[in-house]
């Protein structure tokens, strides 16, 4: 049945955007979130859209150890995926990069975040629109906020983007892993039509653009 589907019910599935779960989401185990070791690691706590697609992006660089999906930035503690698609709580899909900064620096994490995600659109990313849905860096010290500042300035400079950059940065908040069907997503769930029409390009622009930074 599901190969029959037409190709206005795909579209009309991919107006929808991210804020909807799928009725099969799998709750499998994170296999990419086990036995990580986080001692000389640090963290990176990003917002660009939907978190499926910023966790799809960054398991696949080099000296990432560890992706976890989640929401910072809000007003309630523990919040819901429904309570966060509300847009009423005030926090952002974000995710958390644990990366080794003997293999890649903070500032080689935020110039791949810039060129994955559109960091000129306010509290939107393609259909996926609402306040959850901002690009936002929340830096974990004065040097991250320091580096996170000169490398939105530098991006900005170089016109990667032909608007300004909207990115908000601000101080870290606390943060709370997503449900567990969030985690891993894209990896298992890539037949997904969110998956299919809005990651899987994310995807081929980054084996094309960061081949060298890959996995």
């Amino acid at each position: 049945m599901f190969k029959f589907i037409t190709l206005g019910i795909w579209l009309l599935l991919f107006s929808l955007g991210a804020c909807t779960q799928p009725n099969n989401a799998q709750n499998k185990k994170n296999m990419t979130q086990e036995n990580v070791n986080l001692e000389g690691l640090e963290i990176a706590t990003l917002g660009g859209g939907c978190f499926w697609c910023v966790e799809a992006v960054f398991q696949r660089i080099k000296g990432v150890k560890k992706v976890v999906s989640g929401y910072a930035g809000g007003k309630i503690a523990n919040p819901t995926y429904k309570e966060i698609c509300s847009g009423l709580t005030g926090h952002a899909e974000v995710v958390n990069v644990y990366f080794d900064p003997k293999e890649i620096s903070y500032a080689d994490i935020l110039y791949i975040f810039w060129r994955t995600h559109n960091p000129t659109t306010l509290n939107r990313q393609g259909n996926d629109v609402g306040t959850q849905y901002r690009s936002v860096i929340f830096y974990h010290s004065e040097e991250q906020k320091q580096v996170a500042e000169q490398s939105k300035k530098e991006t900005d400079a170089l016109g990667v983007w032909e608007d300004p950059i909207v990115t908000e940065i601000t101080k870290a908040k606390p943060f709370y892993s997503a449900e567990d069907y969030h985690q891993n997503y894209y990896n298992q769930n890539g037949s997904q039509p969110y998956c299919v029409y809005v990651i899987d390009p994310k995807i081929k622009k980054l084996e094309k653009e960061f081949d060298e930074r890959l996995k």
